[in-house]
């Protein structure tokens, strides 16, 4: 017999006794009426780095999608499936979110992955195809002269949101939205040792601090 995670029903368990009697009401409206979130949040895999825990929300708040690296291809309607196409088809024209944000973080393996030029996983090797869409036909990406090794991998780490925005405005239906006021695209940064939050200012080209007084 295969058993379910224990941890798992563990912490069921301890929301059915504590988070769900306060919530049980949002629960039973969420059902009836559907899902009208404002906010999506295109994150990555990485088990640290949870949307819902680093911006303390409740059901039915964010919209997620989690990826290796977070990232966003570029647009692309063929007869292939495209996962993130498709629930960013959703949110944008089914929704109709206000806002998408890009989280990018720290000490992420898919970057890492990258940077390193990593032998292939698999034959298959998803995820060195899946980073190969991070960077354009014949641009490099490289380490600069003075710089370390652990500032090149953050500044690539910082690179893949840029890049994912970028790629967001592909979309014919992100591009409509964002230039008709409807729709505005955000990139943050979140360091996992400290628990920090940056946010991209897109006219500075820089991630500030979200924290206040900072």
């Amino acid at each position: 017999m295969i058993s379910f995670p224990q941890r798992l029903l563990e912490g069921y368990r301890a929301f059915t006794t504590q988070r769900l009697p306060t919530e049980q009401s949002r629960y039973l409206e969420l059902s009836e009426r559907g899902q009208s979130p404002e906010v999506m949040v295109i994150g990555c895999c990485d088990s640290r780095v949870s949307p819902e825990v680093i911006f303390d929300v409740g059901p039915g708040e964010l919209f997620v999608l989690r990826n290796i690296a977070n990232l966003v291809p570029i647009y692309q309607p063929d007869a292939n499936a495209h996962g993130v196409s498709a629930a960013l088809e959703y949110a944008v024209t089914v929704l109709k979110v206000k806002h998408i944000v890009i989280l990018g973080h720290a000490q992420c393996g898919g970057i890492r992955a990258f940077v390193d030029k990593a032998a292939p996983l698999s034959p298959g090797d998803f995820i060195g195809r899946w980073m190969s869409m991070f960077i354009k036909p014949g641009e490099v990406v490289e380490q600069r002269t003075h710089e370390s090794f652990q500032d090149f991998v953050t500044r690539i780490e910082k690179a893949a949101v840029f890049r994912s925005l970028e790629n967001l405005m592909t979309f014919p239906f992100v591009r409509s939205r964002v230039e008709a006021g409807d729709l505005q695209l955000h990139g943050a940064y979140f360091g996992v040792a400290e628990g920090s939050l940056f946010v991209l200012d897109r006219a500075a080209k820089e991630f500030k601090s979200a924290r206040a007084g900072e």
